[in-house]
């Protein structure tokens, strides 16, 4: 997760030298600190451990979805808004949420039994869907604003998709432990 976002942090106005060199050092001791930690309060809270595996899955699948979406506004030289830019948020969207699914079931809320696993990809693929509708309608709020602190227009577009990562992320954190892989 540290080398995508790295490779992303080259490719932006931000990046550092320093930044670049210690994010792959320190991002894997502080998601495994962050996670020990949440181990210990999940024997009493177990939401809280879900919560942190739900979090550390999704900040790799979020850092993979930028990866495939600034992919995409390189190969098609598209920066700005529209339809091409909405469509290129939604197929990083599917890509990422796709192979999400697996390591959501399995490490985060650790659904081990198979029984009618079609009802659930098809439960787990609605909540994804409202969340794609709520990461797309907020990043083309935001995009669709003027961009702030003399950022790039690019720039400006992956907040829009970060912000609507973030709020996407609430939503399927609900609708994942309460409705597709309770217990």
């Amino acid at each position: 997760m540290a080398w995508l976002f790295v490779y992303l942090l080259k490719n932006s106005s931000i990046g550092s030298s320093a930044l670049i060199w210690l994010l792959p050092v320190v991002l894997p001791i502080l998601a495994l600190v962050c996670l020990w930690i949440a181990y210990i309060i999940g024997k009493k809270f177990l939401f809280v451990f879900q919560l942190a595996k739900f979090i550390l899955i999704g900040a790799f699948f979020a850092i993979f979805d930028l990866l495939i979406f600034n992919l995409l506004m390189l190969w098609f030289g598209i920066t700005d808004k529209g339809p091409k830019y909405l469509i290129f948020v939604g197929a990083s969207f599917i890509i990422a949420t796709s192979v999400k699914y697996i390591a959501d079931k399995y490490w985060a809320f650790e659904k081990k039994e198979g029984s009618n696993a079609g009802a659930e990809f098809i439960g787990f693929f609605v909540v994804t869907l409202i969340s794609g509708a709520i990461q797309i309608g907020i990043a083309a709020l935001v995009s669709g604003s003027n961009p702030l602190l003399n950022m790039t227009v690019s720039a400006w577009a992956n907040i829009g998709k970060i912000s609507g990562i973030v709020i996407a992320s609430a939503w399927n954190f609900i609708g994942y432990k309460f409705f597709v892989f309770k217990k």
